[in-house]
């Protein structure tokens, strides 16, 4: 992430944080709703969350699915 694109984030996130509760739930429900938003932010926290694993070269990883 640039400078630029981190602070633009931080801008956005600053004023969902300001929102009044009622505001921010609509904006939350409304980007959950959107499929595309929604599988990105799910994306995104599986990635932050596996973020401290282990990587292991994609052969291997291939060579697992063609076993199942």
């Amino acid at each position: 992430m640039t400078k630029a694109q981190a602070a633009t984030a931080d801008v956005f996130l600053t004023a969902l944080k300001a929102l009044p509760k009622a505001e921010r739930d609509a904006v939350l429900v409304r980007i959950a709703r959107d499929k595309a938003l929604a599988r990105d932010i799910l994306d995104l926290a599986l990635i932050a969350r596996r973020r401290s694993e282990p990587s292991r070269p994609f052969r291997d990883y291939l060579s697992e699915r063609k076993a199942r």
